[in-house]
């Protein structure tokens, strides 16, 4: 499955986002996720990859169970940093032997542990590797968007041009990090066109799932929380998780819906390994004839 494909002839194209299970009683419940959201036909899911190579052997065993056991359409991601020329090479070769024939590629975060050494030939920039891959595989790749900017960058601007040279080295899609105000995203669209990145831009949304954790991920991914959604998180009770959920959800359905009526290609939602919030805006989507 090659992801420009459903971009060219589909719209909207509807993916979910999920991250390897840890451990055997997060394996149980991760399956009976995958199946509630499978009842919703997306139109592909991606397994995410740890930092420093740290789920391989994980994201690998989840991709194939996915895609070989579950069978759903699946984009393999793969996060370089800190691993060598060979070792990607190894994990490469190990999905396109499963089939995969997309890998989303970002440079990730360096791990936490403090004894981890990064390989010395590792790359340090995702458009690197995306050069890499480009020149010795026939893999679709995708590449991060920050609406807001990377957190490490010096401004959005400079930020952009990093993401015009992930696509000059062969990306052929984006899917942009989270965001809470729509306007970020058509702004982003709009300077990422100016500069020449020509590729389908596709919005992640990342429902409120408690609000301790959208605080959390906001500090950690630099997505602001616009006065809007502030005030909602202001007035819930955080220990009310069907309040919160709902919040969400009203919240996700609204920024969706904003989204879909100025044409998106698609949308990308981060599960967080959980079904309710996903499946709940997108039956809200489907009854306002938006799906």
């Amino acid at each position: 499955m090659r992801v420009t494909r459903l971009y060219e002839t589909k719209r909207p194209v509807i993916s979910m986002e999920f991250f390897p299970p840890r451990n055997e009683e997060a394996t149980q419940q991760f399956g009976k996720t995958v199946d509630e959201l499978a009842e919703l036909k997306p139109d592909y899911m991606s397994i995410t990859f740890g930092a420093g190579g740290s789920t391989r052997d994980g994201s690998y065993q989840t991709v194939k169970e996915v895609m070989a056991v579950k069978k759903q359409p699946v984009v393999a991601y793969i996060a370089g940093y800190g691993l060598g020329p060979e070792e990607i090479a190894g994990v490469l070769n190990k999905y396109q032997a499963l089939g995969i024939e997309t890998i989303f590629v970002i440079r990730g975060d360096k791990p936490k542990e403090s004894k981890f050494t990064p390989h010395p030939q590792s790359f340090a920039h995702a458009s690197e590797m995306i050069a890499f891959i480009k020149q010795r595989y026939n893999f679709t790749l995708g590449c991060a968007g920050y609406p807001e900017g990377h957190v490490e960058a010096i401004s959005l601007e400079k930020d952009i041009e990093y993401l015009k040279r992930k696509v000059d080295n062969g990306a052929e899609y984006v899917v942009a990090q989270y965001f809470y105000d729509n306007a970020f995203f058509f702004d982003y669209v709009e300077k990422c066109r100016a500069a020449g990145v020509a590729v389908p831009i596709i919005p992640g949304i990342m429902p409120v799932y408690t609000v301790k954790m959208t605080n959390m991920l906001s500090n950690v991914c630099g997505s602001a929380i616009p006065a809007d959604l502030q005030s909602r998180l202001d007035t819930v009770d955080v220990n009310d998780k069907s309040a919160v959920l709902k919040l969400g959800i009203d919240f996700a359905t609204e920024q969706c819906r904003g989204l879909l009526k100025e044409g998106v290609a698609g949308l990308h939602f981060y599960t967080m390994d959980r079904s309710y919030s996903t499946t709940q805006i997108l039956t809200n989507l489907k009854k306002e004839k938006l799906l």
